[in-house]
């Protein structure tokens, strides 16, 4: 009965879909502010999820004594009484009526009605709570912690708000059936024993509440989900590792691109180079074979191994030669390797 006029409140106040009810007046004491709730999906046939309440606090699963400064503000929400029709044929109407044992023979339809009266709303102070806990840890020897953990269906949760009653209220439930000009009459006026239930429970029971998804890294840090779009859980080992292999990817490749660049750059050099040395008509005896000049020798005959042109040996494809150079020296060799056409006589070109 409790549950069904929970429910029926969260239906009615709404607020985005972002209230849950509390599910029994026996754990209406753990939906305070800051109080930790898991958060678990049935399956995949009911997209609702479930909520449990635990026995502990925000506080409870963080590294050291330090309270939490984060303070809660309360003011009046509204005054709430409802009065509703449930019929017994539906699955809210045989949840009341498993509940609270009341007597349904020739009835089709239960009255609940609620008298919550004026209920006040107490919500913990998020910008405070924010800047706190940049500087806390959690604690992963914790027991709700390490059984989360195994879990990859549970994220935890923080309850930031509290929907309360403020005074002694009362819930009643009456079976009957709907007659078409009055709301309920009696099958049998004579018997109308075990019909009518009412409870009564005490001021200050949480009606309500809301929660942020906490998120959690492996270092230990974490963040409150203050939107629907941000989900919590905990960061997986193999999620990081994926992080970590896609940002070595992209320093790769962004070295990779900046080496080719400097390829091409050298490239376009060589050609333009080359081409000016073609659209001019010397030909290799204008430079090379006159008086005073640089001689081109075969380096085999000198016992120095063939390898790169070093002026066009450098790039992507290393153009290798047996031939160069005494007279002019680079990298500490005596020697400098140039193919006979045209390295030779351009790079003596440039050495004038």
């Amino acid at each position: 009965m409790f549950a069904a006029a929970t429910k029926s409140f969260v239906k009615q106040v709404g607020d985005g879909g972002r209230l849950v009810p509390v599910p029994s007046l026996s754990e209406a004491d753990k939906y305070q502010p800051l109080s930790l709730v898991v958060k678990k999906k049935r399956c995949f046939l009911f997209p609702r999820y479930k909520f449990t309440s635990t026995p502990f606090t925000l506080k409870d699963i963080l590294l050291g004594d330090r309270e939490i400064s984060a303070g809660v503000s309360s003011y009046q929400l509204l005054n709430y009484e409802d009065e509703s029709d449930v019929s017994l044929y539906g699955r809210r109407g045989n949840h009341i009526v498993n509940d609270v044992g009341i007597n349904v023979t020739g009835s089709d339809s239960v009255a609940v009605k609620a008298s919550f009266g004026v209920v006040t709303k107490h919500e913990v102070e998020v910008s405070t709570l924010l800047k706190e806990i940049t500087t806390r840890k959690i604690n992963f020897d914790h027991s709700l912690i390490r059984q989360s953990r195994r879990s990859r269906k549970a994220v935890l949760c923080v309850v930031m708000e509290s929907i309360r009653t403020t005074r002694q209220c009362s819930l009643s439930v009456h079976a009957g059936i709907r007659g078409e000009s009055m709301r309920f009459h009696f099958m049998d006026e004579q018997n109308t024993r075990g019909r009518d239930k009412a409870i009564v429970f005490p001021a200050h029971t949480t009606i309500a509440y809301s929660v942020f998804e906490l998120f959690i890294y492996l270092d230990g840090a974490f963040d409150l989900c203050v939107t629907s779009v941000s989900k919590g859980g905990f960061e997986m080992e193999e999620t990081a590792t994926f992080a970590l292999l896609y940002r070595l990817r992209n320093i790769l490749f962004e070295r990779n691109r900046r080496v080719m660049d400097a390829i091409s750059r050298s490239q376009l050099y060589l050609d333009d180079l080359f081409s000016d040395y073609y659209d001019k008509s010397l030909s290799m005896s204008d430079i090379s074979l006159k008086e005073g000049t640089h001689i081109r020798v075969n380096l085999l005959n000198h016992s120095i191994p063939k390898g790169p042109c070093i002026l066009c040996g450098m790039g992507s494809f290393k153009r290798e030669t047996v031939y160069g150079c005494f007279q002019c020296s680079a990298d500490g060799q005596k020697y400098v390797r140039l193919h006979a056409v045209p390295c030779f006589d351009v790079w003596h070109k440039r050495m004038k």
